[in-house]
This record gives C-alpha cells, sequence and structure tokens, in this order.
C-alpha cells in the first residue's frame, strides 16, 4: 500500500490543497469598491427585492416528504429479500414499523 493512501495522510494532503486553493481563489477574487455594490444583496433571477416579502412553511409538505421517503425504503427493502423464507421475517417486521409510522403521521388530529 503506498503511503499517501493511508487514511490521516490523505486527509492532511487533502485539507492542505483545499485550503491553498481557497486562499488563492480568494486573492483572485474581485473586490467590491463599498458594501453598497451589490455584493450582499439577495438575488432573486434578477429581480431587485427590496424586503424578504415571503416566509414560506413547510409544515404541510412534511406529511408528504415523510411519506415518500418511508415508501421508497420499503420498497428497496422488499425487493432487496432473498429468497429464502427464514428471512422473511425482517422485511415483514420493517413494514409493519412503516405501517405504524404512517398510520402515526396521517393520524386525525382534534386539537
Amino acid at each position: 500500500m503506498h503511503w499517501i493512501l493511508i487514511p490521516p495522510i490523505a486527509f492532511a494532503v487533502m485539507l492542505l490543497a483545499v485550503w491553498a486553493g481557497a486562499t488563492l481563489l480568494k486573492k483572485l477574487s474581485i473586490k467590491g469598491a463599498a458594501p453598497s455594490d451589490g455584493k450582499s444583496k439577495a438575488y432573486a433571477c434578477g429581480e431587485n427585492v427590496e424586503l424578504h416579502r415571503m416566509q414560506p412553511d413547510y409544515g404541510h409538505f412534511f406529511p408528504f416528504a415523510f411519506f415518500f421517503t418511508v415508501m421508497h425504503v420499503v420498497a428497496l427493502m422488499l425487493t432487496t429479500v432473498p429468497r429464502a423464507l427464514s428471512t422473511a421475517f425482517m422485511p415483514l417486521l420493517y413494514v409493519a414499523a412503516a405501517g405504524t409510522a404512517l398510520f402515526i403521521l396521517f393520524k386525525r388530529r382534534d386539537i
């Protein structure tokens, strides 16, 4: 095995390379004349945004994202199970746990 492939040495070499690249690019970057030249303003596809007008709420998005994540992992688990019957317990337990998680997620809340 070559000495450069030892993980701590490889990490140190890459850390030095990234630091050197960042330092070089910082020296090559364009310096602004004043703080009001637009470098610190929000970019919105060319539109001048005076204030942050909208703060989106992703509270309604979470249940759907969680549902699709759980269903994709369940599909992955079920399609990669070996054919032996002795290994069928774990995927069935996982499907039961996923079903319980989805039931809790979509349970109607009376608050």
